[in-house]
């Protein structure tokens, strides 16, 4: 198996692992959330949850799991990672195993199009796809319809900053630029 990197700067922003070090996949194919643009998109969150306590969330398109480590650090129950990459697969299992956090999460190798159906939603979940692609977008329309996602839950969806995000029966909440990214949040309306 081959081992993930270590990029300089990536690390968790807040909470229990703040401060520490995050593995992200090898090579070019993923691209890290900054942790100026975590630290943002979990500020609009908080404003809107309150609080991460307990929840429930999903990092999908989840790269190095940035994201759902994140919101397990500042008290999230559980996160589903999903990612179909094998590379970010190994460095989310690493990060995973390095924070000893394997009882509060499931690391699913799949596209976030290719989940079933669900047994409840979700409270939280966020997608940051490549850039340009309108992944995320078509990926949210579809967890809302198989009961990822429901009126109580809150959708953030990371684009490169020029990309807009117009999605049938979901309400734009928020949108906020933060270096080449543009944080949009979201839910059903």
């Amino acid at each position: 198996m081959k081992p993930a990197n270590t990029r300089t700067g990536l690390r968790i922003v807040a909470g229990e692992w703040r401060g520490r070090k995050l593995l992200t996949p090898e090579g070019d194919a993923t691209r890290p959330t900054a942790d100026r643009t975590r630290e943002t998109l979990f500020s609009m969150l908080a404003s809107r949850l309150g609080s991460f306590e307990g929840l429930r969330v999903a990092d999908l398109f989840a790269g190095s799991g940035a994201l759902g480590l994140e919101a397990l650090s500042r008290g999230a129950a559980h996160c589903l990672f999903v990612d179909q990459d094998a590379s970010a697969i190994r460095a989310i299992r690493g990060n995973i195993a390095n924070l000893k956090a394997q009882d509060r999460c499931d690391v699913r190798a799949a596209s976030a199009l290719a989940l079933g159906t669900a047994r409840e939603a979700l409270d939280l979940v966020m997608l940051d796809p490549p850039y340009e692609t309108g992944a995320g977008a078509v990926a949210a329309d579809k967890l809302a319809r198989l009961g990822w996602i429901n009126e109580a839950t809150w959708v953030s969806i990371e684009t490169a900053r020029s990309e807009g995000v117009s999605l049938r029966g979901f309400e734009l909440e928020a949108t906020r630029d933060v270096g080449k990214a543009r944080l949009h949040i979201l839910r059903l309306a």
